[in-house]
């Protein structure tokens, strides 16, 4: 078994903050949990979550929508 060294470690941790943090940040401005976030890291399940978000209504939408219905 291959020991990991504590380099290895932090590159780890940084590449996992550096994916984290930013999807924390839309996670939170879409209305939804920041830490949904960490389901980022979980290979495959990333994927799925980024569906499911693409595919939602988000904030943004239904301002839209409101604004079109009270304009007519």
């Amino acid at each position: 078994m291959i020991a990991y060294s504590p380099v290895h470690w932090i590159v780890l941790l940084a590449v996992c903050a550096i994916i984290v943090f930013p999807v924390w940040r839309i996670f939170s401005r879409i209305g939804l949990p920041g830490a949904l976030s960490l389901l980022m890291i979980v290979p495959l399940i990333n994927l799925i979550t980024l569906w499911i978000v693409a595919f939602i209504a988000w904030p943004r939408d239904k301002t839209a929508a409101n604004l079109t219905a009270e304009t007519f």
